[in-house]
């Protein structure tokens, strides 16, 4: 299979097309965008280290992502079975848990590393 830098390109635009779909359109990922935007501010007023940073960062990409795969199942959900069915909300309530999950995990990591720093 050949390389093709144009298709690589194109890759990417469909991707950030994806995320620009989602900006401003969902709730959820509006208060995650918020929240990031707050902890980044946080973390240059109290000058974290190096590799508190990375945490951050990878802890915000985690939920981050975690959003855009539960808006993705939930509109692949309400494609493939538009009228209410069992089912398809225990899919979608699957995949806002998993949200869930990493959101409080990233909150208590944050807390971890922000405490010290309030002391």
């Amino acid at each position: 299979m050949k390389y093709s830098l144009k298709k690589q390109i194109r890759s990417f635009g469909y991707a950030w097309k994806g995320i620009r779909q989602c900006v401003g359109k969902e709730q959820n990922l509006s208060f995650h965008l918020i929240t990031t935007a707050v902890v980044i501010a946080a973390g240059f007023f109290f000058g974290i280290t190096r590799t508190e940073w990375i945490v951050i960062i990878l802890c915000i990409g985690v939920v981050i992502a975690a959003e855009l795969f539960n808006t993705a199942i939930e509109k692949l959900v309400d494609l493939v079975s538009p009228e209410r069915h069992p089912i398809a909300g225990q899919v979608k309530d699957i995949a806002a848990g998993a949200v869930l999950v990493c959101a409080v995990a990233a909150a208590i990591i944050g807390i971890i590393i922000f405490l010290p720093y309030l002391s």
